[in-house]
């Protein structure tokens, strides 16, 4: 009995120290404040962005087609 009142006293104290620990809310934070960061951007930049999808994908197009035509 007494080793069990030890295991009870000691699960006690790890979890009032588990949830008193404010390491993580930092971390958390700062995830949110950098996703926030890159919504903004994208929004400011859709524009150019789509842009240069466009480019990108017209011109991989373009050579797979070629590559295809070339066989």
């Amino acid at each position: 009995m007494t080793q069990l009142k030890f295991f009870a006293t000691y699960a006690k104290v790890k979890l009032a120290k588990w949830l008193s620990d404010e390491k993580g809310e930092v971390n958390i934070i700062a995830t949110v404040v950098l996703m926030g960061i890159a919504v903004i951007l994208a929004i400011i930049f859709k524009d150019k962005v789509k842009e240069l999808l466009d480019v990108l994908f017209a011109k991989l197009t373009e050579n797979a087609t070629n590559a295809m035509d070339n066989k």
